[in-house]
């Protein structure tokens, strides 16, 4: 996968779904920003951000991917490999359902996923430097370098979803106490039924994490 550092951009998301789009991309792609001036959040909030921390977004082709992995749930699937790279160099970091960096009670990052044409595109946001109110930087050191690097030799592992998800499974607990927002409303996930395709029961709802 080819990747590309820029100094600024409005967003690497938007960017990046603009070329794929375009066919002006056409091989896996990563691009990361060391400046991002109107980043892209779930449920199309924006994400606020500052210099230092890492803006970026990815996309891979279909047949790239683990052959198990549910589309809807790649949310989950890009984050638990991130969870578990930074896991693995000390941080404390976790995963709230479906695409929330949480370290204790505090959010540390993002991620969102789309599809354009035969493209599964990811976007990461994580304060490395800066966080803002009521929000928490990463517990460790890392260099963007090093991060995007090491974490797009992950992606190209093809690691399954039944490997990630079976302890997704037990990291979910933590998730529990928690809310999500659906459809404008409020839900708490005390209650939540996970299936084993990464969407939940809630409100007698099949709600899936594709943002």
């Amino acid at each position: 996968m080819e990747i590309v550092c820029v100094e600024s951009l409005a967003s690497t998301h938007l960017f990046l779904c603009e070329k794929i789009r375009k066919d002006e991309i056409k091989e896996n792609f990563a691009i990361y920003a060391l400046k991002q001036t109107n980043g892209v959040g779930s449920r199309e909030n924006t994400w606020q951000s500052k210099e230092g921390n890492l803006h970026l977004s990815f996309c891979i082709k279909q047949e790239d991917l683990a052959q198990d992995l549910p589309l809807a749930s790649a949310s989950i699937y890009f984050a638990y490999l991130l969870k578990e790279l930074l896991e693995s160099k000390g941080s404390q970091l976790w995963l709230k359902w479906p695409n929330d960096l949480y370290i204790k009670d505090l959010k540390v990052g993002g991620v969102i996923s789309a599809k354009i044409k035969n493209f599964i595109i990811g976007g990461i946001g994580l304060n490395l430097k800066f966080a803002p109110k009521n929000a928490a930087l990463l517990d460790i050191n890392i260099t963007l370098k090093d991060l995007v690097e090491e974490f797009v030799k992950i992606l190209e592992q093809k690691i399954l979803w039944k490997d990630i998800f079976s302890k997704y499974m037990i990291e979910f607990e933590k998730s529990r106490k928690f809310s999500v927002h659906y459809e404008g409303k409020e839900f708490l996930l005390e209650d939540a039924f996970l299936y084993e395709d990464g969407s939940i029961l809630l409100d007698n709802k099949r709600v899936y994490s594709l943002r």
